[in-house]
């Protein structure tokens, strides 16, 4: 685990994203981090399809999701 700066703005963004989906501010970061990476491996797909993958592959870590999926 790390520190990573982020600027004002987006941790602004952030902290109101949190409270309006109740996750703390790390869980709401890390859930948008793991939809970028998602999203820039499969340009293709859309948000809902994303989040399909993420249910689908709970348990998994993001680059063992695109691992599996990337085979399909």
């Amino acid at each position: 685990m790390g520190i990573v700066k982020i600027s004002e703005e987006i941790h602004n963004e952030l902290r109101d994203a949190s409270g309006v989906f109740d996750r703390s501010l790390n869980s709401q970061a890390e859930h948008w981090i793991k939809i970028g990476m998602l999203a820039e491996m499969h340009p293709s797909i859309n948000y809902e399809e994303i989040r399909d993958l993420l249910f689908q592959y709970s348990k998994l870590r993001v680059s063992e999701i695109v691992k599996k999926t990337k085979k399909k």
